[in-house]
């Protein structure tokens, strides 16, 4: 099924999404990386509040390339999430996050943590950064610009095309 949604998603959003539904996703996400997950759950131990709100919001594991002249932002394609195995947990359960947007597996642990919370996993076309970019409007860094492209970005969205790869009930096309 093709579904058309914006961020930030709720509880119901996101429970609606079935494996293997098309989503054609417009609004606010973050990128993340492995150093950036490592900072957040880091100052989540430590009781500091988080730079972002991750409440009801995606998080896209990218690292994108600069931009080119007249636009937001370089080729985005995403990288592999099972490097943030470690982290998205904690940030599922502790801060709310509701999707995450990357190429290949999750662990057993990700996937009941989605179960559990309620968030999804969405596949991007691996190989295709430049027309990623092409669907996003706004960048901005936003945390850790001393990451550089690891750093967290604040990504405008208009019509990306994702698949919902893993549901919050913990069906999978992977």
């Amino acid at each position: 099924m093709k579904k058309i949604m914006r961020t930030p998603f709720t509880i119901e959003d996101i429970r609606s999404l079935r494996a293997g539904d098309q989503l054609i996703l417009s609004g606010t996400v973050y990128t993340g990386r492995d150093a950036a997950h490592k900072r957040l759950c880091g100052m989540l131990e430590k009781g500091e509040t988080l730079p972002v709100d991750l409440a009801g919001q995606a998080i896209y594991f990218v690292g994108p390339c600069p931009a080119p002249p007249g636009r937001p932002i370089g080729s985005a394609g995403p990288t592999t999430s099972g490097r943030m195995d470690a982290y998205s947990p904690v940030l599922i359960k502790e801060c709310g996050l509701r999707a995450m947007i990357g190429k290949g597996g999750r662990s057993q642990e990700v996937i009941d943590a989605m179960k559990e919370h309620g968030c999804v996993y969405l596949a991007a076309t691996g190989g295709a950064g430049a027309l990623i970019a092409n669907s996003i409007t706004r960048a901005e860094v936003v945390a850790f610009d001393d990451l550089g492209p690891e750093a967290i970005y604040k990504l405008e969205l208009d019509s990306l095309p994702l698949v919902v790869a893993i549901d919050a009930e913990g069906n999978s096309l992977l």
